[in-house]
């Protein structure tokens, strides 16, 4: 038992049929204060684990602790946890104050304590002069700032969100990002958040959990889950990435020679492959191409090219390319003024550093 975690999986299954794992041996632990997010496709355990750490669904096998007490047999409003839904679940014959003061009845608080409880978390989402109206009065966006004052109206520690922003538009997801991350750090409460937006968990969290198939997949601070994937599946997952397949030819001091299925010869940082004669995907992120020559380091890797799409998107140059057999290699370049504009049909030689290329499973 870890003495620093105050939620902590150990062991953690569950089965709805008695024969399928939807969640398979799980071991998580967070410390106090962290915002994790769990990440991942739909089916992949991520909503079930949050469901059974409000207490929604019960663990099939092993224990969910907070604080240190186990929480499996604690019925959800006696666990005194916050809970934000994507559909809001606001109560719609009550006004957005009688909203928040029903987590604090159920808890008998004295009304006086109440009133200035609910002042204070409507004004912390800025939502002080709507006391009065009913969630049929407010937009998607007040509507979940509601949500949100309604889960930390009673001052939990504990806070779980599930899909919060999926319903709203970009910008305003956006701004509520930013909000929802400020107020975590500023009130130093946890939260557990769920989504399957790879942006979103990379912009709001401590830590991401990657799920697929009932299992974590990696756990790690965002710019490590960008920058190092531990496996196909998390590269691919998360942000943009360009695979080129081959076989192992040799590894050593560290790097490992990859014969690409067109036949040309790549270096790569071996992460899970382990001897000659593998198959192997390699992995190279977009931003990390270049194909200006007077930028390519002297000691890149080159490979020839053809430009099949360049596209402008404002502040960035998008260009699709033939490499080595495929036509879905993508290079993101920044729009500067010595940047050189590509048209389609051009051949070019593009170039990266080995240490940038991940040679990860099949």
């Amino acid at each position: 038992m870890n003495n620093e975690a105050f939620v902590e999986f150990e062991r953690v299954q569950k089965s709805y049929d008695g024969e399928n794992l939807v969640v398979k041996d799980l071991n998580l632990s967070l410390p106090k204060g962290e915002f994790l997010t769990m990440l991942g496709p739909s089916g992949s355990g991520k909503t079930t684990c949050l469901m059974m750490l409000a207490g929604f669904e019960t663990a099939t096998h092993g224990d969910i602790r907070l604080n240190g007490q186990s929480i499996n047999n604690i019925p959800p409003h006696k666990r005194g946890i916050g809970m934000v839904f994507q559909n809001y679940a606001l109560f719609p014959h009550m006004t957005v104050a009688e909203n928040l003061s029903f987590p604090l009845e159920v808890r008998k608080i004295g009304k006086s304590e109440r009133e200035d409880k609910i002042k204070v978390a409507l004004d912390r989402v800025q939502m002080g002069n709507f006391a009065g109206r009913r969630p049929a009065q407010l937009s998607g966006g007040q509507q979940q700032r509601i949500a949100l004052a309604r889960a930390l109206v009673f001052e939990p520690e504990l806070v779980l969100m599930d899909e919060p922003l999926g319903a709203l538009d970009k910008q305003l997801r956006e701004t509520l990002q930013f909000e929802i991350t400020h107020l975590a750090h500023e009130l130093g409460i946890t939260v557990v958040y769920v989504t399957h937006d790879q942006t979103e968990a990379l912009t709001m969290s401590d830590r991401v959990a990657v799920f697929d198939d009932g299992r974590i997949q990696q756990l790690a601070p965002p710019d490590k889950l960008y920058e190092e994937p531990e496996n196909s599946f998390v590269a691919q997952f998360i942000g943009e990435n360009n695979t080129l397949e081959g076989v192992v030819k040799e590894i050593k001091n560290g790097s490992a020679l990859v014969q690409l299925d067109d036949g040309s010869l790549i270096d790569a940082k071996p992460i899970n492959v382990s001897k000659p004669g593998e198959r192997t995907r390699v992995s190279i992120r977009p931003e990390r191409v270049e194909y200006n020559k007077d930028r390519l380091r002297a000691d890149a890797h080159t490979l020839s090219a053809e430009v099949l799409e360049f596209i402008y998107m404002g502040d960035i140059f998008r260009t699709r390319l033939r490499v080595a057999g495929r036509d879905d290699f993508v290079i993101k370049t920044r729009n500067a003024p010595d940047q050189v504009r590509l048209k389609p049909g051009q051949q070019i030689e593009i170039g990266w550093l080995a240490e940038d290329c991940r040679a990860l499973d099949a």
